[in-house]
Parts: structure tokens; C-alpha cells; sequence
């Protein structure tokens, strides 16, 4: 996998992916930004997010569970001096769908923290992540 990351101006940045995507991340506006993206650290939150809920969603759908409507939540905490890693992440998923099964909703969260999701798996070296879920009927 490769990606690029091109200086604009400023505290501004260009991330482009191999897969042809760009976003913009941009430092705050106190250390040279213009608030003009997302911080660099909270595209390694949505990161997370973003492939936990991929595999949630993949196992599901093989579970045959009828999902319309699935959010993550994310609310982490970082340390306090340099490195400022996160020290503690919080997923809150809220599964939507027909007659959805908790128990197997529960299992799809436990693998892709456990086994799929990289970013989870990677992040948990230096933080403590954990994952909660509800159930609500479309």
C-alpha cells in the first residue's frame, strides 16, 4: 500500500491514496492552520472507525442480518505529553435493521475487534480500545 501527502500552505496537507482518493488535513488554527480539514490524528480515529464498521457491516451481511443503518461513535482520549497517543479509544456502534439478532451483532463487533479490523488491532498497542453496541429496529 502506498500514499502520498503533499504540503499545500500553511499547516495544510494534501493526503492522496493509491486508490486515486484525496482528503485535505490541516493543523490547528493556534500552530499555523486554517482549519480547512480534519486533524491528522483524527483521521487515524475515522480510520478506525471506518474499518471496523467495513467488517461489522461484511460479517453481517454474511450472518444474513438485515442491517439499513449502522453509525460508529468514536470518543478517545490522548496522552498528556509528547508522544500524544491515544491512550483510550471508545467505539459505540448503533446497528439499525429488521428483526436484527443482538447476540450476532455482538459476535461481528467481538471478530472484527479481535481478529479483522487492522486499524483496532494496531491502535490497541498503545491504547485501550474498547466497543459497546445497541439494537434498534428500522
Amino acid at each position: 500500500m502506498k500514499a502520498r501527502v503533499k504540503w499545500i500552505d500553511g499547516a495544510a496537507m494534501l493526503g492522496e491514496s493509491a486508490s486515486g482518493h484525496g482528503v485535505v488535513m490541516d493543523g490547528p488554527p493556534e500552530l499555523g492552520g486554517r482549519n480547512v480539514g480534519v486533524r491528522p490524528m483524527e483521521m487515524l480515529l475515522l480510520g478506525m472507525g471506518g474499518c471496523t464498521q467495513f467488517d461489522v457491516l461484511l460479517i453481517l451481511r454474511k450472518a444474513r442480518q438485515e442491517v439499513t443503518d449502522c453509525v460508529v461513535e468514536l470518543e478517545a482520549e490522548r496522552a498528556e505529553s509528547d508522544p500524544k497517543v491515544f491512550t483510550r479509544i471508545h467505539a459505540h456502534f448503533i446497528v439499525t435493521g429488521k428483526g436484527l439478532d443482538p447476540t450476532r451483532v455482538e459476535h461481528a463487533i467481538r471478530l472484527s475487534a479481535e481478529k479483522y479490523c487492522s486499524a483496532s488491532i494496531m491502535l490497541g498497542a498503545s491504547a485501550t480500545v474498547t466497543h459497546d453496541f445497541e439494537v434498534r429496529e428500522a
